[in-house]
């Protein structure tokens, strides 16, 4: 699944603008143009369409961690490493601290989307990938989560 999809889609649903988002990308000190983020936010086929890049998507998800639960003591959390990527498994990992869902909401979120998951599954998408019961997360799931992201906060419109 292509980075800018999962950022155009949780923008959508957490009805995100682009001084909203570029507010969530200053909260981990990291500033964002805005003719950037547009390109961002463009389709492959259109003109001017700029790749997310791995470390750019956990940028903003970071920050919307910090905006939705507050900073850590400590100091921020750890960034990407270059050429490091950013795993289905931390997206979803990523988006349930931030919007503090316990695992019957998410269980909840992809019934939305009609897609069914056992509570032994679901836990297993958030195991380390050493444990033995660890699972990968498949594009199939992340999209069904996202699109019953869109459908729990944006009962107003159709999942993209």
């Amino acid at each position: 699944m292509l980075l800018n999809d999962i950022l155009r889609r949780l923008r959508f649903a957490l009805s995100l603008d682009n001084k909203a988002t570029i507010n969530i990308f200053k909260l981990v000190d990291h500033d964002l143009d805005e003719d950037y983020l547009m390109n961002m936010m463009k389709k492959e086929d259109e003109s001017g369409f700029l790749p997310c890049r791995d470390k750019t998507l956990c940028l903003f998800l970071d920050g919307l961690i910090v905006k939705n639960r507050g900073k850590q003591e400590g100091g921020p959390p750890p960034g990407l490493e270059g050429g490091q990527r950013l795993s289905n498994n931390d997206i979803l990992r990523k988006i349930k601290i931030a919007q503090s869902y316990q695992q019957e909401d998410m269980m909840k979120i992809l019934q939305l989307a009609e897609f069914r998951i056992g509570k032994s599954e679901l836990s297993a998408l958030f195991r380390k990938p050493e444990h033995r019961s660890y699972r990968a997360c498949g594009d199939q799931l992340l999209r069904n989560f996202l699109q019953g992201t869109v459908k729990k906060h944006r009962s107003d419109a159709s999942a993209t």
